[in-house]
C-alpha cells in the first residue's frame, strides 16, 4: 500500500466506492480506499438493493435518477453485471394527504423527465396480480424505470471502472487513527496483517457507514448517525410467482411499512417498524465483523406482516426461506452526509444513506465535483453534514434517527415539525410565548415560533394557519410587530485585516462608513452563490456578520478558511451568546422611542445603518434593516438579558397594537417585497448573473474578489447574445387553494417541455396575490410575460412582475 495520496477514502461500501469510482472519473486516480474486510461487508452486502426514483426532494431525485441510470450501463463500461432488475415500482397512497404528497412529487419528477403515473386499482392489479387487498388504497404512483441491483455486483462494479482509471483499493485494512499534520495534510494510520502503514494525503474521507462515528472521533469529530436493526425475509419458492410471466413491481406501502419485490420466485418483504424499532452499536461496534448479521426476530415485525398477508394472501401460507437482519445506518433528518466535517480543512463525509445502494452513484457523483471543482451542479445544503451542529448530540441523533425510521413510508406534511429530540435550544422569552400560543419550529437546534395561535391542521392546501398568518402579516404593515429572530448566526469578525478578508469574498462592496450595514454575497471559484450574511462595519477593525442559522458553521468555515498565513483576523461565533428581538412596522420608531434616549429619526439614524445604543437599559447593537420590508430595527442583545429588553418593548408596544409575529408571516412579506432567499433562490448552481443580483455585484470598480472573473464571463457570454440556461423571475399565480412551495415545474403556455422550476411562494396578504419565484427560460423574463405552473396535477398561469408586489419604491423602509 502507498504511503502518500491526494485522498484516502475509508469504508469499501456502497458510498465510498461511488465515490472512488467518481473522483477517478474526475481525474483524480491517485486516490486510495482502505476498507477493513471486503467490499460490501458493511452494511451494503445485506440490502435488499432497491433503486426507487419517488422521493420527495429535488436534489435528492437528482441523485437518485443517477444511480438507476448508472446501474443500467456500468456493465458495459466495466464488463461486470450489476445484476439490474428494471422492473418499475408503485407505491400505495392509502389516505387523501398521501395522494395529494404524491400529485406535488409526479410533477417535481416531470420537471426531471422522470417518467411517472398516477394509476387506478386496475393498473395496479394488471401489474400487481399478487397483491389483491387493495380496497383501501387511493391512487399508485407508478415509476416504471425504477429497480433493484445487486448490492454486490454494483458497488463491485463501480470498484473495476475506479480501479481501470487507475484508482487503488487497499482490502483487509483497517485503519486505526486518522490525524491532521501541521502543514494541514491528514495522515491515516492503517494496518494489515500486523503491519502497520501510515498515508499522507491531502483529502480524506470518512465513508465509513456504521462505522463513520467511530472512525470520526479518531479525528474528534462527533458524526450524527445511528445504526438501526432493519429486517427483511424472503419466501420459499410461489406457484404463484413461478406463473408470473413478468417481474412485479416493487411495491411499497405505507399502511403495512413495508416494501415487497420478487427473490427468484419468492417474494420479500422488508418492513420498517413504525413503533419499537431497535437500534444498533451505540457503545460501538467490533472492528473484526464482516458479512455480520444480528439474529432474526419475526416477533419483532408481526403487526407489520399481518398487514402484508392481508395484501398478499399468498404470503400468509408461504414458508420462510430466509430471514435478513442487519444494521442500516439512519441520521436525524435521513438524510446522509456528503461534505465537509465542519471546523477541519479537507476532511469529508460521504455516509450515513439508510438507501445507500440507491444514492451511493449519485453521492460520489457530486461529492467528487464538490472536492474537485469546489462546488456541485446541484444545490447540496440539505446534504451537508454541517446542516448538524454540535447541539446534535447522541440523544438528539438517537431519538430523531427512530423516529425518522418510524416515519419512512410516511408523508411529510408542510409545516409538520415532529417531536422528537426536542426541544433543544430555546430563548429566555419562551415561556411568555407559549402563553401566546407559539407554534415552533426547530432550525438547527433552536425553537423558533413559527406562527401564534391554535395548532395547525396540517394541509397540501391552505390550512387553518392561513388566517392566523394574515393577522399577523396586516398587524406588522398596519402597526407594528415583534419577532424573537434569535435563531440567525452571528459573527464578529475584528483585526487589522478583517476588511481585507471580507473585501475579497464580498461580491458586494463593504459599508465605507462606521455604522453602514450592507447585503453580501460571497462566491465560489467559479462563481455561484456560496454565501448571504449582512456585514455592518462597527468601527475600525470590527464587523458584525449575520446570516441564516442554518449556515452557521458552513459560514463560519467560509470565513476561517479563506484567512491567509499571518493575517491578524479573529472570526468568532457569538450565535448562542446574542439574542435577536426586531420591531419592525409604522409605529416601531415610536415604541423604540419610549424605550430609548438615542435619536431615531431618519436624519440620525438612518435606513441601512447600525448604532451601539441603550435599549430599556439593554446595551444592543441596534441595525435599522427589516426583512419584512417595513420601518423597523433589529436589536441585537446579550442573550441573558432577553427578557427585560422584551418586556419593555412590549409594554411599550400595548398602545400602538403591536402583535407578535413568526416565520411564517416573515417568509410571506419577504416574498411580498421580492426578497431572495439564500439556500432557495441563492445556491452554487447558479451565479449572481442568473439570479438577477447585479444591484449587489461590485464588477464595475475593479475591485477583485472571489469568483469575480466567473461572474464578468457569464454576464459578457449573455451580453455577447449567448442565452443563460435560466433566470430568476419573480411572479405572480392565478392559484386557488394552494400556493407555490418551491420545485413546481414550469412550462410555456400550452407546452409540454419543462423550461424551468420555482423556488418558493405564498400568499401575499397585504397584496392579495399568489406570489411565487422561478427560474425560467431567459424568454420569459420580461415583465408580463406568461408561463404555466403546475400545482397539483394542475396548471395555473404565471405572470412575470416587474417590482415588488409591496412598496416596490422602499418607501416604507426609508420612513
Amino acid at each position: 500500500m502507498r504511503n502518500d495520496a491526494q485522498c484516502v477514502i475509508i469504508g469499501g461500501g456502497a458510498m465510498g466506492v461511488g465515490l472512488l469510482y467518481h473522483l477517478a472519473h474526475e481525474g483524480w486516480t491517485d486516490t486510495l480506499l482502505i476498507e477493513k474486510g471486503e467490499l460490501t461487508s458493511g452494511s451494503t452486502w445485506h440490502a435488499a438493493g432497491l433503486v426507487p426514483h419517488f422521493i420527495g426532494s429535488l436534489n435528492m431525485a437528482k441523485v437518485h435518477a443517477y444511480g438507476a441510470e448508472l446501474y443500467t450501463k456500468l456493465e458495459e463500461e466495466t464488463g461486470m453485471a450489476t445484476g439490474w432488475h428494471g422492473c418499475g415500482a408503485i407505491r400505495l397512497a392509502v389516505n387523501q394527504e398521501q395522494a395529494e404528497w404524491y400529485r406535488y412529487v409526479q410533477a417535481m419528477l416531470d420537471s426531471l423527465g422522470v417518467e411517472s403515473h398516477l394509476i387506478g386499482h386496475d393498473d395496479i392489479r394488471a401489474l400487481a396480480p399478487l397483491m389483491e387487498s387493495i380496497d383501501d388504497v387511493v391512487l399508485g404512483f407508478h415509476t416504471p424505470n425504477d429497480g433493484w441491483s445487486d448490492p454486490t455486483g454494483s458497488t463491485n462494479a463501480m470498484a473495476a471502472g475506479a480501479r481501470q482509471l487507475g484508482a487503488e483499493i487497499a482490502r483487509h485494512t483497517l485503519v486505526t487513527d486518522v490525524t491532521q499534520l501541521p502543514d494541514g495534510r491528514w495522515q491515516v494510520t492503517a494496518e494489515k496483517a500486523g503491519e502497520q502503514t501510515q498515508v499522507t494525503c491531502d483529502h480524506v474521507v470518512n465513508a465509513a457507514g456504521h462505522y463513520a462515528p467511530q472512525v470520526g472521533a479518531m479525528s474528534g469529530i462527533d458524526v450524527p448517525i445511528v445504526s438501526m436493526i432493519h429486517q427483511y425475509l424472503i419466501t420459499e419458492p410461489l406457484d404463484a410467482m413461478k406463473a408470473c410471466d413478468v417481474e412485479m413491481p416493487v411495491i411499497r406501502d405505507p399502511r403495512s411499512s413495508c416494501y415487497y419485490r420478487r427473490e427468484i420466485d419468492g417474494l420479500l418483504i422488508g418492513p420498517y417498524e413504525t413503533h419499537d424499532s431497535i437500534t444498533y452499536g451505540l457503545d460501538g461496534i467490533d472492528w473484526g465483523l464482516h458479512f455480520h448479521l444480528t439474529p432474526p426476530d419475526l416477533d419483532q415485525l408481526a403487526p407489520w406482516l399481518e398487514i402484508s398477508a392481508e395484501r398478499f394472501p399468498v404470503f400468509a401460507e408461504a414458508g420462510i426461506k430466509q430471514v435478513v437482519s442487519g444494521p442500516i445506518t439512519h441520521t436525524p433528518d435521513g438524510g446522509y452526509l456528503m461534505g465537509p466535517a465542519a471546523g477541519h480543512r479537507n476532511y469529508w463525509f460521504c455516509a450515513g444513506a439508510s438507501i445507500g445502494i440507491t444514492q451511493g452513484p449519485g453521492a460520489g457523483k457530486y461529492l467528487a465535483q464538490w472536492m474537485v471543482h469546489g462546488q456541485t451542479e446541484i444545490n447540496v445544503r440539505e446534504m451537508d453534514p454541517r446542516r448538524f451542529g454540535p447541539w446534535s448530540d447522541l440523544d438528539y441523533t438517537i431519538a430523531k434517527s427512530i423516529d425518522e425510521y418510524h416515519e419512512m413510508y410516511q408523508v411529510r406534511m408542510p409545516g409538520e415539525y415532529r417531536n422528537a429530540g426536542r426541544p433543544l435550544k430555546r430563548t429566555p422569552i419562551a415561556d411568555r410565548l407559549d402563553a401566546l400560543g407559539a407554534q415552533w419550529q426547530d432550525v438547527w437546534g433552536w425553537e423558533r415560533p413559527r406562527y401564534y395561535g391554535e395548532p395547525e391542521d396540517y394541509s397540501w392546501r391552505r390550512s387553518n394557519a392561513h388566517d392566523i398568518v394574515a393577522a399577523e402579516c396586516a398587524g406588522v404593515r398596519e402597526r407594528v410587530g415583534i419577532a424573537d429572530l434569535t435563531a440567525f448566526a452571528k459573527f464578529d469578525v475584528t483585526g487589522a485585516d478583517a476588511e481585507a478578508l471580507l473585501g475579497r469574498l464580498s461580491a458586494n462592496r463593504l459599508p465605507a462608513r462606521d455604522g453602514g450595514t450592507r447585503l453580501v454575497h460571497m462566491l465560489t471559484e467559479l462563481g455561484g452563490i456560496e454565501c448571504e450574511m449582512t456585514v455592518t462595519r462597527l468601527g475600525d477593525g470590527r464587523f458584525w456578520l449575520n446570516s441564516a442559522i442554518a449556515g452557521t458553521e458552513h459560514d463560519h468555515d467560509w470565513l476561517v478558511q479563506h484567512v491567509q498565513p499571518g493575517e491578524d483576523v479573529t472570526i468568532t461565533d457569538r450565535t448562542d451568546e446574542v439574542g435577536i428581538l426586531a420591531v419592525t412596522g409604522p409605529s416601531a420608531r415610536d415604541v423604540l422611542a419610549a424605550c430609548t434616549d438615542a435619536d431615531l429619526s431618519n436624519d440620525a439614524f438612518g435606513w441601512l445603518t447600525a448604532q451601539e445604543i441603550d435599549v430599556a437599559g439593554v446595551p444592543c447593537t441596534a441595525l435599522r434593516v427589516s426583512y419584512v420590508g417595513e420601518l423597523g430595527w433589529e436589536l441585537h442583545h446579550p442573550l441573558e438579558r432577553m427578557s427585560e429588553l422584551y418586556d419593555t418593548l412590549v409594554a411599550a408596544g400595548e398602545p400602538h397594537g403591536m402583535v407578535h409575529f413568526g416565520s411564517s408571516a416573515m417568509n410571506v412579506m419577504r416574498i411580498e417585497k421580492a426578497y431572495k432567499a439564500w439556500g432557495g433562490e441563492l445556491t452554487t448552481e447558479i451565479t449572481p448573473v442568473e439570479a438577477r443580483l447585479g444591484r449587489f455585484v461590485d464588477l464595475d470598480s475593479g475591485r477583485d474578489f472571489l469568483g469575480r472573473d466567473a461572474t464578468i464571463a457569464r454576464r459578457d457570454r449573455e451580453a455577447g447574445g449567448e442565452s443563460l440556461d435560466m433566470v430568476l423571475v419573480y411572479c405572480e399565480v392565478d392559484a386557488t387553494d394552494s400556493d407555490c412551495r418551491g420545485n413546481e415545474p414550469c412550462y410555456g403556455p400550452g407546452g409540454t417541455d419543462c423550461m424551468g422550476i420555482t423556488t418558493g411562494g405564498a400568499w401575499g396578504h397585504t397584496v392579495g396575490r399568489s406570489l411565487a419565484f422561478a427560474y425560467v427560460d431567459p424568454a420569459f423574463e420580461e415583465p408580463g410575460s406568461t408561463f404555466e405552473v403546475t400545482l397539483f396535477g394542475e396548471r395555473h398561469t404565471a405572470t412575470v412582475l416587474a417590482d415588488a408586489a409591496h412598496d416596490p419604491g422602499n418607501e416604507r423602509l426609508r420612513a
